[in-house]
């Protein structure tokens, strides 16, 4: 099967936008510290970025958690398939995510978070798709709300393919 990928946002557009993310996440913590925690493997590209935008100091740690495999939905199960390298009690923790769309990895995500006493726990995603949520997770810093399609490009994959791609684009397949 072969896959079309169109462009829904533009390497400049998400530029922007995750310029105006990090000026937002610099004044909420203005004088502070923020962890940022990258969901691998989709995540890594939007924290790097986001991380450059941020003013005040920012430490990066990262987690690799599955619940799609080759598929383009959600098992529902989710599996820790690396754990962080630092405790977070006491920290301000945002967990940066590439997307938000059915909540369930993020929900088991985040709850076991809040287990480990950070200072303030919060959630950044680049791409939100609430139309798909099937339980209820609070984003608080969001890049795009999107359609319920495909999305690939930016660090997001079908089956490891496209995320070196600078834009975001909706994918066909033919």
């Amino acid at each position: 099967m072969a896959e079309k990928i169109n462009t829904l946002f533009s390497e400049e557009e998400i530029n922007a936008r995750i310029r105006q993310i990090g000026e937002q996440i610099s004044r909420d913590y203005e004088g502070e510290e923020v962890h940022l925690i990258c969901v691998l493997k989709g995540g890594s590209f939007f924290m790097c970025e986001l991380a450059k935008r941020i003013t005040v100091p920012v430490f990066l740690d990262f987690m690799s958690v599955s619940s799609y495999g080759g598929e383009t939905t959600s098992s529902g199960v989710v599996k820790i398939v690396k754990d962080l390298d630092a405790p977070l009690k006491g920290k301000n923790v945002i967990v940066v995510e590439d997307i938000v769309d059915t909540g369930r990895t993020l929900s088991y995500l985040l709850n076991m978070l809040k287990g480990r006493e950070p200072k303030s726990l919060r959630l950044c995603t680049l791409l939100d798709k609430p139309e798909r949520r099937v339980v209820d997770v609070a984003v608080d810093y969001t890049g795009f709300i999107i359609p319920d399609k495909f999305i690939v490009g930016y660090g997001l994959d079908y089956d490891q393919k496209y995320r070196n791609l600078p834009f975001i684009g909706t994918v066909e397949f033919e």
